[in-house]
């Protein structure tokens, strides 16, 4: 015969463990960014569990959506596009290219300009 443990001894029993849940109340939405996509959950239940010291989300139900994530323009700092052009011999516009390229690394974007 299985016996089932009310919610007072389940929240005792859970402390004893270091374990501790705590809802979260009034939660719009949670955003999940990837570097290819956001998931989008809208009005979920989200408990916070803390066991012993980190804390973990929980998150359950509402509406889920995906999306692709936007990409944002890389800002390239003009001393970084003047050392490559310096460097490899190249027109400023070429190093600001490379740059963008290589993700804003300058031994990449020296590297892709030299070869």
């Amino acid at each position: 015969m299985s016996r089932h443990m009310n919610p007072r001894e389940a929240k005792r029993m859970m402390q004893r463990m270091g374990l501790n849940m705590e809802p979260i109340e009034n939660v719009e939405e949670v955003i999940v960014k990837t570097s290819g996509k956001e998931i989008i959950i809208k009005e979920p239940e989200v408990t916070i569990l803390n066991v012993k010291g980190q804390k973990m989300f929980q998150v359950v139900g509402g509406q889920i959506t995906e999306k692709a994530s936007e990409r944002k323009a890389l800002t390239v700092a003009e001393e970084d596009v003047r050392l490559v052009a310096d460097q490899t011999g190249k027109s400023l516009e070429e190093a600001r290219k490379a740059l963008e390229e290589s993700g804003g690394d300058l031994a990449k974007a020296i590297l892709l300009l030299q070869s």
